[in-house]
């Protein structure tokens, strides 16, 4: 197994440089498996999936298949889709209802906690085991705004500490478009699909540096940008700007979470007065109302924009969450979840799938474009002379960052939004995980509110 400590110069942060070593060595990357998968806090579902006791997903924490699920007593639980005897999976559908999992090989049944319930040839068979120390593998469940978040890791941070300041921003996308808690609910089923590349590739799932040259097209022919919204620009073709200044920024945490931060203003339009919705105005009449009641609750905080990363493998762009699945070093599945207000009219819904096909699904005008630079980045890397070469992450690599708390009363550290800085404050936490031995090691930092 490859050592990943700062001697291996594998992420050099303060020169701005990521070895390619580290998106094709299987050591790397069954490493992080234990180490980056095996500790941190993993999106796997959301309430709305589950809203009935026996009600159950199938998801993943790292390659691994769980269970999400919800018990008698209505309490979620997430479990480890893995017989205790033979290690067959004891359960096989994407979704459902049932009390029991039931292993197809030998018949070891499963409760929706978890527990042994059931054995074949039990009389006789079985009298000298203990069914208690043999259910399904349990993992650590906290549920924030109706998203549901697990961890293998018992020693972890709870979950809002593990955000460490994070979940201002986390919790914008999964209220109500009024500001009402766990407001959101999913839009139907979990789009999948498969690419050759890292997992690491996509992430984190706040670039803003691309745009520009990766969805050229659609501003040059369409005259949109990757939101599907008209391309406006600032002084000097940069982001546009309120009083003076810029007023959207790369923002990072040293927990390895990332995001691109509006800055909020008293004079934002709406959501409703988009030109994207001027065809639809049952949408735009909608998001209108809700976005004065918005503004009611929160005042100008109401236009704060945000797209959150999560470390390790989870992003928003809007309300749609993509999660990274690792498949082996060069391969990954990814899901993406649409989200709704769960009170919104069922013709809101329908044009709220429509436009997150249309732009974020697998055939989607933007995602095609993503999807091919990061396979063909991938054919490119992976060569024996290319690994010999580092990749740069230089881009603002001397800028001191604004501390968000004390100039804009926001969480996190702020940087101009162009710039490498989501990425490195990404890897630099990636390698702090891969170095370390516990969680004792990575409880390093204070939180930046």
């Amino acid at each position: 197994m490859v050592a990943i400590d700062r001697s291996t110069r594998l992420v050099d942060m303060d020169g701005g440089t990521v070895s390619r070593e580290i998106f094709c060595n299987q050591d790397i990357y069954d490493q992080e498996q234990e180490r980056v998968f095996g500790r941190s806090w993993l999106f796997v579902g959301h309430v709305s999936q589950i809203p009935k006791p026996g009600d159950y997903v199938l998801s993943r924490m790292g390659e691994e298949s769980v269970i999400v699920t919800r018990d008698k007593q209505h309490r979620v639980q997430v479990l480890l889709n893995s017989c205790r005897h033979r290690g067959n999976v004891v359960c096989r559908y994407d979704q459902g209802n049932s009390t029991l999992f039931t292993c197809s090989f030998h018949g070891w049944s499963y409760d929706n906690t978890g527990a042994l319930s059931a054995l074949p040839f039990h009389d006789g068979g079985y009298n000298e085991m203990d069914k208690k120390a043999w259910g399904l593998l349990p993992a650590r469940v906290e549920v924030f705004q109706g998203s549901i978040w697990a961890t293998w890791d018992h020693s972890a941070p709870s979950f809002v500490d593990y955000l460490g300041g994070a979940e201002v921003y986390l919790q914008t996308e999964l209220l109500g478009t009024d500001g009402s808690d766990a407001g959101a609910e999913l839009l139907d089923g979990v789009v999948k699909w498969r690419i050759g590349c890292n997992w690491k590739v996509p992430c984190p799932d706040v670039d803003r540096t691309h745009g520009w040259i990766t969805h050229k097209s659609l501003a040059d022919a369409l005259g949109v940008g990757p939101t599907g919204l008209p391309v406006r620009r600032g002084p000097g073709g940069g982001p546009q700007a309120a009083q003076g200044r810029p007023r959207t920024f790369c923002v990072a945490f040293p927990e390895g979470h990332t995001m691109g931060v509006t800055v909020p203003s008293e004079d934002d339009r709406s959501w409703g007065d988009s030109p994207l919705w001027q065809d639809t105005p049952l949408v735009g009449d909608y998001l209108r109302e809700k976005y004065e009641l918005l503004k009611k609750r929160l005042g100008k905080m109401a236009s704060l924009s945000v797209g959150p990363a999560i470390f390790p493998n989870e992003g928003w762009l809007g309300r749609v969450i993509r999660i990274m699945h690792p498949e082996g070093p060069l391969a990954t599945e990814i899901w993406t979840y649409f989200f709704v207000d769960k009170d919104a009219p069922r013709e809101v819904k329908d044009a709220l799938r429509a436009y997150y096909e249309h732009w974020y699904g697998p055939g989607g005008m933007t995602q095609q474009d993503d999807m091919e630079n990061w396979y063909n980045l991938t054919i490119a890397s992976k060569g024996p002379q290319a690994r010999k070469l580092a990749l740069n992450y230089q881009m603002r690599l001397g800028d001191e960052p604004i501390h968000g708390p004390s100039t804009f009363g926001l969480p996190g550290l702020f940087t101009p939004l162009y710039s490498d800085e989501n990425h490195r404050a990404f890897y630099r936490r990636w390698a702090e995980c891969m170095e370390a031995e516990s969680w004792d090691e990575l409880r390093v930092r204070e939180p930046v509110k």
